[in-house]
């Protein structure tokens, strides 16, 4: 019997090599395939065109079935809402990347510092741990930041502006916090820089960890 087949729906290209590399070392077995729309982010803030995106999500999903994928994963928090819809829709799990790191940041404490660089990101992470903490009967105080300048710089080439920009934040806000939490899987390499005393959190290790999870149940 072959290996299962998985696939990443992405929505910028930076996350693609991290995501495969802990595929490849969780998932050895595993055949990948890569989807990508890097224009979802910028059209989610463009009124005109945003109603487009589940649409298009729905696409690449379905596209995946046909290549024979057992699993779905969203690496971007931005549509990490389509997933369960576009799932029914479809006909195949979709996972969301980030919500095993919601589900550790509900268990972490009661004060939760969110980060992001993006609005479209960081409401939507938000509101994915308020989800997770009412499953888990808990009610956590909730902060959200939208880090300025951060993803102007990375989009123009520019890490190592975005990394001290995320880092002074994570250092800023986790004075307050029992957890911080980033937003956006392009965040991880600046969190490797800083020392703070609390956990900070990315959603690529948790997600994948929890793909395997999933997988070992979709192919026994």
């Amino acid at each position: 019997m072959t290996g299962p087949r998985i696939a990443f729906l992405h929505t910028g290209a930076v996350v693609i090599a991290p995501v495969m590399d802990l595929a490849r070392d969780l998932l050895p077995d595993a055949t990948a395939i890569n989807y990508l729309d890097d224009r979802i982010v910028a059209d989610l803030a463009d009124p005109e065109r945003a109603a487009s995106v589940p649409d298009r999500v729905a696409g690449l999903v379905e596209a995946a079935r046909t290549a024979g994928a057992d699993v779905v994963m969203l690496t971007c928090s931005s549509i990490s809402h389509l997933a369960a819809p576009t799932g029914d829709r479809v006909g195949v799990p979709v996972l969301r990347i980030d919500e095993a790191m919601a589900d550790q940041a509900v268990g972490l404490g009661g004060r939760i510092a969110v980060l992001a660089t993006l609005p479209t990101t960081c409401a939507p992470t938000t509101a994915l741990i308020r989800e997770r903490a009412e499953a888990a009967g808990v009610a956590p105080t909730i902060t959200s930041e939208v880090i300025d300048g951060a993803f102007a710089a990375v989009a123009g080439g520019d890490r190592p502006t975005h990394d001290r920009l995320v880092g002074a934040a994570i250092e800023r806000v986790a004075a307050e916090a029992d957890v911080v939490v980033l937003a956006q899987a392009s965040m991880a390499g600046a969190a490797e820089a800083v020392q703070v005393g609390v956990p900070v959190l990315t959603s690529l290790a948790p997600g994948i960890e929890r793909l395997r999870e999933v997988v070992a149940g979709v192919r026994p």
